[in-house]
């Protein structure tokens, strides 16, 4: 079991990170869905996932890819946001075909039902759509090579930048 876990910690820290930003975005949606942004349930769920995003690009960074790299951190953000961007339309999309082309809201359904629909749609589909797209491109795009940090999280003398971003002595 050790050794399936040591082969993909990268995925599971990954998981783990989704996990928490799926519970940030939840939130944040629907404290926003119930409150200021009744009439744009889409709108809420973009709020929630932009949020989630910030958290996700620093845990991913920090903690899930953190060995890996080979791109300035100021393209590596850039490609971050980008990608994530892009996962956001694929997260959004299940909820807005569910809302404004399958019609399943009200008065056409109950609220329950609407709410149902919103959360498999948005929250489910739209969440897995995002995360399958996240985690190929992450690895391909913003942090494509492996080991490209090894030195520098270990405190390596290399002069790199470290974690922290600072120049190693």
């Amino acid at each position: 079991m050790r050794e399936l876990l040591t082969k993909h910690r990268e995925l599971l820290r990954f998981a783990v990170v989704g996990g928490i930003s799926f519970l940030i975005t939840t939130a944040i949606t629907y404290v926003l869905k119930f409150t200021v942004l009744r009439t744009h349930p889409v709108t809420a769920l973009i709020v929630g996932v932009l949020v989630a995003t910030i958290f996700s690009y620093v845990a991913n960074r920090e903690w899930s890819f953190r060995t890996r790299g080979g791109r300035e951190r100021a393209h590596e953000a850039a490609l971050f946001f980008l990608i994530s961007g892009i996962a956001l339309g694929l997260n959004a999309l299940p909820q807005w075909v569910s809302r404004y082309v399958l019609d399943l809201q009200e008065p056409h359904l109950t609220l329950l039902g609407q709410e149902v629909a919103d959360f498999v749609s948005g929250m489910i589909l739209g969440t897995l759509l995002g995360t399958l797209f996240r985690w190929w491109a992450f690895k391909k795009w913003v942090f494509p090579t492996e080991g490209a940090r090894l030195e520098t999280v270990s405190g390596s003398q290399s002069g790199d930048p470290d974690i922290t971003g600072r120049k190693a002595a």
